[in-house]
């Protein structure tokens, strides 16, 4: 029995068996200039032209044309809206998102900087990467975001008008940088830290991945719960400080845990005791390190932000932390008067 896939009013890619085709021709769902593609085709074609007798009872009239300006957000054969983009600023940057028509960008709740006219946003359980998932399949994924201290809800914005382009802006909340990542040229999957995600192409799956290995579990502290990002789009990641790219070849790098931003399939991940008792305990490293062996490329950060919060409040008086000498006397006295 026959599969075809074919792409929906919303550009949709959909499979159904060759005999439901006719009812949905009946229904409008799929019209003469409908795309349609089966096992053993090359390149996606007008279903008028590949299964002329559904549309025999139709008529010869064609479609009216589409108007003047509209754009479809996916192209045939492709999972993701395509999405032009811009990156601003130096250390606290901001990425322009550019939309045509009908294209959707979907964005961890409270990213958005801001937003030009035309283009709408609803919050909205999961990715909408999967159209026909079941009620369910939703919650599953919902749920784990929720065990892991991330939101239920993820954003998606929308250019809801008819013609030109509209701008989406969207910022991480603390110091680093923004790193853009062609999804189709990293085998259409990355794994990265839970909160390393910032926005991405409609399309793309976003879902949490549980380390399994014994050591991760217990000792990964950041690395322990990873976010596996999937596509064929733009998607963004946040790091904090400065990152470094890293291009593994059957070698083996050894980082701190929290320093660790992504990785591409091909590099194996566990956690490894950081070397002799003295070392672990003494050396400041910590205990545990990440270890990554592979074919691949790695992403780090050089300021995870657990560690920048964790100076911040140890040198905050009002933790109990102590002056640094900044304003020297000057600092004690204005305290004296009136600081809190």
């Amino acid at each position: 029995m026959q599969t075809w896939h074919y792409l929906d009013q919303q550009n949709q890619p959909k499979q159904i068996l060759e005999e439901e085709m006719h009812s949905l021709v009946n229904s409008g769902e799929i019209d003469q200039n409908t795309l349609v593609w089966k096992d053993g085709m090359g390149d996606w074609k007008p279903a008028a032209g590949l299964i002329p007798q559904l549309f025999a009872d139709t008529g010869s009239a064609s479609p009216p044309p589409i108007p003047a300006g509209v754009q479809t957000g996916v192209a045939p054969g492709q999972r993701c809206h395509e999405v032009d983009y811009e990156i601003f600023g130096d250390d606290m940057q901001i990425v322009e998102v550019e939309l045509d028509p009908g294209e959707t960008v979907i964005a961890e709740a409270g990213a958005m900087n801001y937003v030009e006219s035309d283009v709408t946003f609803e919050a909205k359980m999961g990715d909408g990467s999967n159209p026909n998932e079941g009620m369910m399949g939703k919650l599953l994924a919902v749920g784990k975001r929720a065990l892991t201290g991330e939101s239920i809800f993820m954003t998606h914005f929308s250019h809801g008008g008819s013609s030109g382009k509209r701008r989406a802006a969207f910022a991480a909340p603390y110091p680093g940088k923004i790193i853009p990542l062609n999804m189709a040229e990293v085998d259409g999957q990355i794994t990265c830290q839970k909160d390393a995600f910032l926005c991405a192409a409609f399309g793309t799956k976003v879902s949490i991945a549980f380390n399994r290995r014994l050591g991760a579990g217990f000792f990964g502290g950041e690395g322990f719960i990873l976010q596996k990002l999937e596509g064929d789009g733009m998607a963004f990641i946040h790091a904090g400080g400065t990152v470094i790219k890293r291009v593994l070849k059957g070698e083996t790098l050894r980082v701190d845990t929290g320093c660790l931003v992504a990785f591409t399939t091909g590099i194996d991940y566990n956690i490894e005791r950081a070397g002799n008792l003295k070392s672990m305990f003494f050396g400041g490293e910590g205990l545990f390190l990440a270890t990554l062996r592979g074919t691949g490329t790695v992403w780090l950060q050089s300021l995870p932000f657990s560690r920048m919060a964790d100076r911040i409040l140890s040198h905050a008086p009002s933790s109990g932390g102590s002056r640094r000498g900044e304003g020297s006397v000057l600092g004690g006295i204005g305290d004296l008067i009136g600081g809190d």
